[in-house]
Parts: C-alpha cells; structure tokens; sequence
C-alpha cells in the first residue's frame, strides 16, 4: 500500500466518539505484536525506545528516531505514526526538514510537540509554536500532522491558554490536537467541543476510561510509553522470580510465545 493510502487510511480511523486505540511500539518485534493483535494502527513512543538504548526519554536523536520509526514501518502493513518530539529543532525550517525526512521513510503520521526541552523556559512561545506547526504542515504532504501542546506534562495545567494554543496548532494546518496530560473529562469536553480536529488523548492511570473518552467525543486513544514499562515490569518480574529460585515465568511465557511465533512467522 502507497504511504499516501496509508496516510488517508491512518486519518478516516479518527472518529469522534468511536476513537481509534492507538498502542505505542518501541520496536519491530512489538509493533509485529501489536498488528498480529488486530490494532488497525501503531504509533512509536520516544520513551519506550530510548528504554531499549538504555536511555532517558529525550536522549535519543533526530536520526535515531527516524531509523526507529523506518523499522517500525518495515514490520507491519498497517499506519505507523512517529512521535518526533519537538522535531528535534527550535527553527520552523528545521521541523519541516524532519517532517519530510518522515514522509520519506513511509510513515503514515507523526507528532511535532512544543516543549522546548529545557525546564527553564518548557514551552516555545505561542508564536513561534505556530509556525512550527505551519512549517511542519507545509511539508507533511498527505502525513496526518499531530500538533502537541506540552502545557499539562511542564507545569502549566490551564486549560484556556492550552486551548488559545490547539486553536492556533488546528489553524496552522495540523490534522490531529493533543495535550497529553489532559485528565479532567470536563476539560476534555471543553477540547473536543471547541477545535474542529480529531482529538488525541493519552490514557493514564487514574483518568477516564476508554468509553468515557469515547463519550466525551475523543477521536483517538494513546498509551505513549506504558506498554514499554508493562513489558518491563514483566521483565524485572520474571528476574526477581529466578532470583528467587521461582520458576513461575516459564508458565507465563507460554501464551504469549504462541502469539508471538505467530506474529513472527
């Protein structure tokens, strides 16, 4: 399938109010999983791949990611969606320059953030952000664009100046909106109700459900790095149990080998 079919397929499964359940992969292996799962779509996690280099998220390259995201895209026949960070420049001609080098590997979306990556001044200014977007926009030809704003993860949890900023994002040509850290279902509303694009949201321990989303009128559901940090966990698990002289891993693993040699095959 041509990367623009792709990419015309990857947008028609936002749907408000029925979204599209966008798990995040960290390498081929598990974007295999995920496709052999039935998930129509994938979208890369910045965290749960620098976790495979032994790294902090925000550590990993501009061309680190895009190998990341060529794998991913090579494993499986269905959308890949790549978390770009905050396109791993500050200059809007710099952001576009990654957008088409995404494009290019045969990804069917990415994301473009607006954390500046320095915890004195997290956020790019309003502005400047925009034409990040409108950069990035103008070179993602038919690549579904998600515009980030980074205002709930950096200490800015207020929903009117986040709103002002998707508004801008939506109008500076981006296809999707998404303010991880959003929680409050009210909050989510007031999103969905006032932009005119799908909405992203990241699901997160403690907020709503999928089916509240759904009601709220979200158009697609993220995971960012918590299936990384599930297979993890179920690796810090399984080491504690031989460490222990515990040997129940060896029954655990069976089910999912069977899915996974299929995946494989």
């Amino acid at each position: 399938m041509s990367v623009e079919s792709l990419a015309e397929q990857f947008l028609t499964l936002h749907r408000p109010g029925a979204p599209l359940l966008l798990p995040n992969a960290w390498d081929a292996g598990s974007a295999k999983i995920l496709a052999e799962l039935g998930f129509a779509a994938i979208a890369t996690t910045s965290s749960g791949f620098a976790a495979t280099l032994g790294r902090r998220d925000g550590d990993v390259t501009r061309e680190e990611a895009l190998a990341n995201a060529a794998d991913l895209v090579r494993a499986v026949g269905i959308p890949v969606s790549a978390d770009l960070e905050n396109g791993y420049a500050d200059e809007p001609r710099d952001v576009a320059e990654i957008v088409s080098a995404a494009r290019d590997v045969g990804l069917a979306g990415c994301s473009i953030e607006d954390y500046t990556g320095h915890d004195d001044d997290p956020i790019y200014d309003a502005g400047l952000a925009r034409e990040r977007i409108s950069a990035a926009a103008g070179a993602s030809g038919s690549l579904v664009l998600t515009a980030r704003c980074e205002n709930y993860l950096h200490g800015r949890p207020v929903l009117p100046e986040t709103l002002v900023r998707l508004q801008a994002y939506q109008e500076a040509g981006a296809d999707v909106l998404y303010a991880p850290g959003l929680t409050d279902l009210g909050e989510i509303r007031t999103v969905c109700a006032e932009t005119d694009r799908p909405v992203n949201v990241l699901l997160v321990r403690g907020g709503p459900s999928p089916a509240e989303l759904a009601d709220a009128g979200v158009a697609r559901i993220s995971v960012g790095g918590t299936f990384a940090w599930n297979a993890l966990a179920g690796l810090i698990e399984a080491a504690r149990e031989l460490l222990d002289g515990d040997t129940a891993f060896l029954d655990r693993a069976v089910p999912a080998r069977q899915i996974i040699d299929s995946a494989f095959r």
